[in-house]
Formats: C-alpha cells, sequence, structure tokens
C-alpha cells in the first residue's frame, strides 16, 4: 500500500510540474506579459526557461529517474519564484493581494513537500531510475 501511496503521491506532485512547464510553452505570451508585469528581467527567456525548468523537474519525480535532482529543481524554483511572482505583501488591490496569498501559501505548502521527498529513501518503486 505505501508504494502504491507514493507512486500517487509523485504523479500528483510531479504532474503539477509537469503541466506547468507545459502551460509556460503553450501560453507563452500571457505568461510573458504576466512576467514583465512583476518586474521579472528578461521576461520571454525567465518563461522559456522556467518552462523548461520545470518539465524536467516533472518529469524526473514521476518517472522517479533522479528524483533527488527534480525536487532540489523544484525546491530551488519554489524558494526563488514565490517571493518575487506572488510577493501578495506589496498589492495595494485587495483581489490581487488575496490571489497572490493564496499562491504564496501554496508555494509554500509544495515547498514543504518536495523536502519531505527528499527525505524518502531511493530507489523509489515504479521508478525507472
Amino acid at each position: 500500500m505505501t508504494d502504491i501511496l507514493l507512486l500517487v503521491g509523485r504523479l500528483l506532485f510531479g504532474g503539477l510540474f509537469l503541466y506547468n512547464g507545459i502551460n509556460h510553452f503553450q501560453n507563452r505570451a500571457a505568461m510573458t506579459g504576466y512576467a514583465a508585469y512583476k518586474g521579472v528581467p528578461m521576461p520571454s527567456l525567465a518563461i522559456m526557461g522556467s518552462g523548461v525548468w520545470l518539465t524536467i523537474c516533472g518529469l524526473s519525480v514521476i518517472l522517479g529517474l533522479r528524483p533527488e535532482i527534480g525536487l532540489l529543481m523544484s525546491v530551488i524554483f519554489l524558494a526563488g519564484v514565490t517571493p518575487v511572482m506572488h510577493n501578495y505583501w506589496t498589492s495595494t488591490d485587495p483581489n490581487a493581494r488575496l490571489a497572490d496569498a493564496i499562491n504564496f501559501q501554496k508555494n509554500m505548502a509544495l515547498l514543504g513537500a518536495a523536502l519531505v521527498m527528499l527525505a524518502v529513501p531511493r530507489p523509489w518503486p515504479y521508478s525507472i531510475g
């Protein structure tokens, strides 16, 4: 049962990163505009680079292929991106502040989950690595 729970957790966690990585490419224009609005330097390049980063991260966790690398990538991404893209403490619009606060908290929970998954012994069941 533990093996199945870990597999489902990997699919959900890694799937979120994979989905968002692909989304960076499919909605590049909108995401570039949002990144520019948030003051990200070279927003187009940042969106493309983070899309690749998230895709690799998600696949690594889903497949169990060097998951420690994918999880470390998720930790770096979440720790670096969250305070820039979801800086709710600077927003004066109540709706934007609430949305950013929710996304900030969600990302902190994901960061915690990534750290917990780093502690899970490897090789993981049902992994290709």
